[in-house]
């Protein structure tokens, strides 16, 4: 088995006194690469370094909806620098969140559209990050595709079906992480079922949403192939086919 871990945060100060171990770890559960993702400069910055450390990890950079208010006014120039970079595959996870609402939703927007410009200018994909605001998203990107439209993934979706196969529509992958194992995710188990194998990719959003049997420990890349197993089973098909569609997915949304 070959996996790859989409999206993961092992910058985070979590790993702080294992990292190191984590990621052997990962290696050795049959995890060849991990995607690690920026949420604001910081935290991209830190990605780009251990991209440069890690040969099995590469590294995103973009400013998560949270962190919109806080930009200052060079963030599209210390951007471009990070995603510059050999192993810079992405820029993310940006995107919109109304649920919490940590930035102005004007505000959001405007940096959301703004990441999105980039992407187009750097020919890279994008991490999406979507919360309780898919309209506004909708709008946003099929004023787009008739424009300028980018591809890249849903990151942990957790939205309907009927929306998943609008953002297939426009070309997006869907990415599917630990909620799709637990109980209650009953809508989230139909979308898993209904996405086509060449569409699906797999993440931990490490160290958060730590999937079953491991629930309520911090996550690690590791524990993907528990979200690539539940994956699996919704489809009726084997581990070795989804880790194989998983892995040819993202090494063509990503380019690595």
């Amino acid at each position: 088995m070959n996996l790859i871990d989409s999206h993961a945060h092992l910058d985070d100060r979590r790993f702080d006194q294992d990292r190191e171990q984590v990621i052997e770890r990962a290696q050795q559960d049959g995890i060849t690469q991990i995607i690690n993702i920026g949420c604001d400069l910081a935290s991209s910055k830190r990605s780009v370094a251990l991209a440069a450390k890690y040969p099995c990890i590469y590294a995103t950079a973009g400013i998560h909806p949270h962190d919109a208010k806080n930009v200052p006014p060079d963030y599209l120039e210390q951007l471009k620098k990070l995603l510059q970079q050999p192993k810079t595959v992405a820029v993310g996870e940006i995107g919109l969140d109304y649920y919490y609402d940590h930035s102005p939703r004007p505000v959001q927007k405007e940096v959301f559209i703004q990441q999105l410009n980039l992407a187009q200018e750097m020919q890279l994909p994008v991490v999406i990050h979507l919360r309780d605001a898919y309209g506004d998203f909708l709008e946003i990107m099929r004023q787009r595709e008739r424009l300028a439209p980018v591809n890249g993934v849903m990151h942990c979706y957790s939205g309907s079906l009927v929306v998943a196969e609008e953002c297939l529509a426009m070309g997006f992958y869907i990415s599917l992480a630990g909620p799709v194992t637990f109980k209650n995710a009953g809508k989230l188990k139909e979308v898993a079922r209904a996405i086509p194998l060449d569409k699906i990719l797999v993440e931990t959003d490490c160290p958060y949403l730590t999937p079953v049997p491991h629930r309520g420990k911090r996550n690690e890349p590791a524990y993907v192939k528990h979200v690539a197993g539940q994956i699996a089973a919704l489809k009726g098909i084997t581990l070795a086919a989804i880790s194989l569609a998983v892995e040819q997915n993202t090494k063509k949304l990503f380019a690595i």
